[in-house]
């Protein structure tokens, strides 16, 4: 049976099966937002979810790579091969100062008046009081310059969610939620007199489990604050930090060649 990615391969690369679900998503949700009506909505407004979607997919596979270190590198040269990424967008990421560019389109000068690149791309420190909460009327971003100050998510809705971090803070949220039930068996195994006050710790999780769990009420989109903001933490602590460059180190070793060939952005600082 040919598989919906690649029909002239019949089966993807051991461990594509992780990414399926969230693509799989994803595909269907721009199909959706393309065949919505474009009533009420600005010319260039409609193209909003195109670009918006198109940037969350590939950040979603570029940081299970790149920053989670949760996929092989076959794995991702099958999406960058299959095209289920946008590659020239992802090449841009591995440069300073692009780390959160939201598309190409913003810094091809030939899209804007005077040789330009977008509002999106100018730090909100450099702004005046009047461009503060603008936004690039092509792409719907509210500003995707690096540097701290920026919006943490810079199209301000659902899709500028970091899906890779709310898929690995649901993951372990569940191994949270398992332990206690565990926990709590081997509690009640010990003593069968007891009343049943051991259930009070896990029902108190309760509430927000239907947007951790495997098949949230949200779908792959953080649904709750909680979620959300624990996946900003996780996509901010595992940014640059000293352990993620030994996470590094240890799929250049896995993936087999050197650091710089494997982390382009670091061989362009060090040359």
């Amino acid at each position: 049976m040919a598989n919906r990615w690649d029909p002239k391969n019949k089966k993807p690369p051991k461990g594509f099966s992780y990414l399926s679900p969230v693509l799989s998503a994803l595909e269907n949700e721009l199909r959706d937002k393309v065949r919505e009506s474009n009533a009420g909505k600005r010319n260039t407004e409609s193209m909003w979810p195109v670009h918006q979607i198109n940037w969350q997919r590939s950040r979603y596979v570029y940081d299970m790579y790149y920053t989670h270190k949760k996929i092989s590198k076959k794995v991702y040269d099958y999406c960058i091969k299959n095209k289920l990424v946008d590659a020239a967008l992802i090449a841009k990421w591995k440069k300073p100062g692009y780390e959160r560019l939201c598309s190409t389109y913003v810094i091809n000068s030939n899209n804007y008046k005077f040789g330009t690149t977008s509002i999106c791309r100018v730090p909100l420190k450099d702004r005046s009081p009047e461009q503060m909460h603008a936004q690039d009327p092509t792409t719907g971003c509210m500003g995707c310059a690096s540097g701290v100050g920026q919006p943490r998510n810079i199209f301000g809705n659902k899709y500028g969610q970091n899906l890779a971090a709310v898929q690995i803070a649901r993951e372990k949220r569940m191994e949270e939620l398992e332990r206690k039930r565990q926990q709590e068996e081997d509690d009640v195994g010990r003593d069968q007199g007891g009343d049943g006050e051991g259930d009070s710790e896990t029902d108190d999780d309760s509430s927000d489990e239907d947007d951790y769990g495997p098949t949230p009420a949200a779908g792959v989109w953080a649904g709750g604050s909680k979620l959300e903001q624990e996946s900003e933490r996780l996509a901010e602590g595992t940014d640059g930090g000293e352990q993620n460059e030994h996470d590094k180190r240890d799929v250049v070793e896995e993936n087999g060649g050197t650091e710089e060939e494997n982390n382009p952005a670091k061989k362009l600082r060090a040359s």
